[in-house]
């Protein structure tokens, strides 16, 4: 087990280095600057940190030209996979990749700029519906598209099996806790 972990562990540093392009051959002792070498674990949570704060930093890059945010493309999307059927914030809470608390002022953000409706429900006044409309369609497509580049510069150098292991370990991590 002990070998195995370790295996994997250089295999994540590998397609870490991979990802983080600016840090290409460099650890993450170099990266931060610290003399002494880092425990395994330790090493393994601050590359998820960097890994994380490089795909967030492109992430927002990519959709800057639309003004609109991470969590914001998140609800087009949740919107868009509706396909035409009210969604609620519930619903929307319930799917997005990072659970927040503000998701009414998300939705209002995107209803100001024009993506999102809202309306009352017939059947039960108390609840809000919410759709995507044709400007968002139209828009998120294209900000699909330039994600999609984002995704592609991220994992540049990474084989179809790479992603896979990566995939495979990080579901691993995620269902330890």
């Amino acid at each position: 087990y002990h070998n195995y972990f370790f295996s994997n562990v250089i295999k994540i540093k590998i397609i870490y280095i991979c990802i983080y392009n600016s840090c290409i051959g460099m650890n993450v002792e170099e990266i931060i600057k610290v003399k002494k070498p880092l425990r395994v674990e330790t090493k393994t949570i601050l590359h998820l940190i960097l890994v994380n704060q490089r795909i967030s930093e492109l992430a927002t890059e990519a959709l800057k030209p639309f003004d609109v945010s991470m969590p914001q493309f998140n609800v087009l999307r949740i919107l868009k996979g509706q396909n035409g059927n009210a969604a609620n914030l519930s619903t929307l809470n319930e799917r997005m990749v990072s659970k927040m608390s503000n998701t009414t002022r998300l939705v209002q953000k995107l209803i100001i700029k024009g993506y999102v409706k809202r309306n009352i429900c017939e059947s039960n006044k108390r609840k809000i519906e919410l759709f995507i409309t044709d400007k968002g369609l139209k828009d998120l497509e294209k900000m699909s598209a330039k994600m999609a580049k984002t995704e592609e510069k991220l994992l540049k150098g990474l084989s179809v099996s790479d992603m896979s292991e990566l995939n495979r370990l990080l579901n691993k991590l995620n269902t330890n806790n």
